[in-house]
């Protein structure tokens, strides 16, 4: 399975891409909008842990061209804020199939990534 991770903290998203790395083919890490684009033009993504803080671009332009160009690709959203604590993610982002808060241990964002995208 290919995943692609993109967040702006490169710490995190080096202990998040080393956990994944145990469960899946191939793991890409970006930090922002275009890296993602380009990644998603070039390769059969099944699951993609976006980043809804993005520091570069923006994580809904993100979801709306994975969801245009690899159409069952899953998002695994993750934040370190409140923002979308409602459940509105999954109205405003059709291909979410997961809301995360940034801090949970990097295992258990594994578990659910292998889950996903098994089911992708």
């Amino acid at each position: 399975m290919h995943v692609l991770i993109v967040v702006s903290d490169p710490q995190l998203g080096l202990v998040w891409q080393q956990h994944l790395q145990e469960v899946c083919r191939k793991v890409d890490l970006v930090a922002g909008q275009d890296a993602a684009v380009a990644v998603l033009e070039r390769d059969d993504v099944r699951v993609i842990v976006l980043d809804l803080g993005l520091a570069e671009g923006s994580a809904m332009a993100v979801a709306d061209y994975a969801s245009y160009r690899r159409p069952g690709a899953k998002v695994v959203s993750v934040t370190r804020d409140a923002v979308f604590s409602d459940g509105s993610i999954f109205q405003h982002m059709p291909n979410a199939c997961a809301f995360l808060p940034a801090r949970m241990p990097p295992s258990d964002l594994a578990a659910v990534v292998e889950h996903h995208g098994r089911a992708a």
